[in-house]
């Protein structure tokens, strides 16, 4: 008789994932996965995303991390109210995990919860949280080839960032073979290129989600 551990994984993560998804929406809580590559930048981008909707919605974060507290205590140092997990190992966050931190904070205060996932381009995308988006980073530093090398994450993400797009010039990165593998795999995810050093190109990105945070509570009027 053969046991498929995997798939009662994900099952039971499923149906963990659903609870989530309804508490989200009994608290009007619109939720974003951030999954990207160590070095990408999702804390920066969270930063930036934070400073661009802050005057217009109530924002919590949760942290994703094998070990420290870094990235939570940096988001919490801007008064926005931070959650860290630390997997211990684990290539990537699961309901369960979601649900413990979600237990932390005051939900019916929110109106955006941003996870920022474990570092990796393989794990998350099997994982559902009871997330309303997942978003992919892509900084530029790390080669245009990436959705040939990892279609999967490229096709489970409802938009995707490119980070680090002051750094253009340095790079042998091109864009339009990027965005055409893009369109390959996903063809209704836009690509926003953004600096979330300079701030370039995060207006376009926070109105899209914007949009998205709009709709979902348009569902539920």
């Amino acid at each position: 008789m053969r046991v498929d551990i995997a798939k009662g994984i994900l099952e039971k993560n499923d149906t963990l994932a659903e609870e989530n998804r309804a508490l989200f929406a009994a608290n009007d809580v619109f939720v974003v996965d951030l999954m990207a590559s160590p070095g990408a930048g999702k804390t920066s981008t969270i930063l930036a995303t934070i400073a661009a909707l802050r005057n217009r919605y109530s924002i919590g974060v949760i942290e994703g991390d094998i070990a420290s507290r870094v990235d939570a205590e940096k988001i919490a140092s801007h008064g926005v109210p931070a959650v860290q997990i630390n997997t211990g190992g684990a290539c990537h966050l699961e309901s369960d995990m979601i649900r413990r931190a979600v237990d932390t904070l005051d939900l019916a205060a929110l109106d955006l919860l941003i996870i920022e996932n474990v570092g990796n381009l393989v794990c998350p995308t099997d994982f559902d949280l009871g997330e309303h988006a997942k978003v992919m980073i892509l900084s530029v530093p790390e080669g245009h080839d990436k959705p040939r090398k990892y279609p999967g994450i490229f096709q489970v993400a409802e938009a995707v960032i490119l980070n680090k797009y002051d750094t253009m010039g340095v790079f042998d990165f091109d864009e339009d073979e990027f965005r055409e593998d893009v369109r390959r795999l996903n063809l209704h995810a836009p690509v926003f290129p953004i600096s979330a050093r300079t701030g370039d190109g995060v207006e376009a990105w926070a109105e899209w989600l914007v949009s998205r945070i709009e709709d979902e509570k348009g569902k539920r009027a």
